[in-house]
């Protein structure tokens, strides 16, 4: 059990910061829109690349630099698209009525997340080597600390999407979707940005 919290603790630590995922869920639970497949497919692949680390890709990754150097180049590309089509996105919010109407379809929604998720090189710098070399430390119980990384991700992901949908009301205005269209948008050609100059990742 203290490999469990330990995995826990250290999870929640690394998934609260804000990130282009995080937005991204924060949006989706303000709009309604598909909230529960998005907490899922966050949650699944954070317990796959968990159990993908603890079982051994982090010392593959870290023996090939090339594949995080292509993870790297390839999420700067379509982070700052995505930055940039959420900012237009922006500008299209003049006549919005409720949340309703900025609900995004099924796939699309899900095809967002994915890329968010897997072409995000931290994801594989903290939940696979990271979380995956700490696993390791606690020998027999690095399945404990998994299990508990997993459950850090399931409760975070849950929190944030339904607690967003609940905070949906108040975020039925024009006004209020074009400012913080602008503020993801912000925020995400941000973490594009320090993706660039992030010697950790070559």
């Amino acid at each position: 059990m203290t490999a469990a919290f330990a995995g826990l603790a250290m999870g929640l630590s690394l998934i609260i910061a804000i990130g282009a995922q995080n937005a991204f869920v924060l949006r989706q639970g303000l709009a309604k829109s598909n909230i529960g497949l998005i907490v899922l497919i966050c949650a699944l692949s954070d317990a796959l690349l968990i159990f993908l680390g603890v079982a051994g890709l982090g010392a593959a990754i870290s023996a090939l630099p090339w594949l995080l150097q292509l993870v790297k180049w390839l999420g700067v590309a379509y982070l700052l698209w995505f930055a940039i089509r959420t900012w237009l996105q922006s500008n299209q919010h003049s006549s919005l009525k409720p949340a309703a109407e900025v609900k995004s379809g099924r796939w699309a929604a899900a095809a967002t997340a994915l890329m968010l998720t897997y072409l995000n090189p931290h994801v594989y710098l903290d939940t696979v080597i990271l979380l995956g070399s700490i696993a390791n430390q606690f020998g027999q119980d690095r399945w404990m600390f998994a299990i508990g990384a997993m459950t850090g991700s399931v409760l975070w992901f849950t929190g944030l999407g339904y607690a967003a949908k609940a905070l949906s009301k108040f975020a039925s205005s024009a006004r209020f979707w074009k400012i913080f269209d602008r503020l993801v948008a912000l925020v995400i050609a941000a973490i594009a940005i320090s993706l660039v100059f992030n010697t950790n990742l070559g």
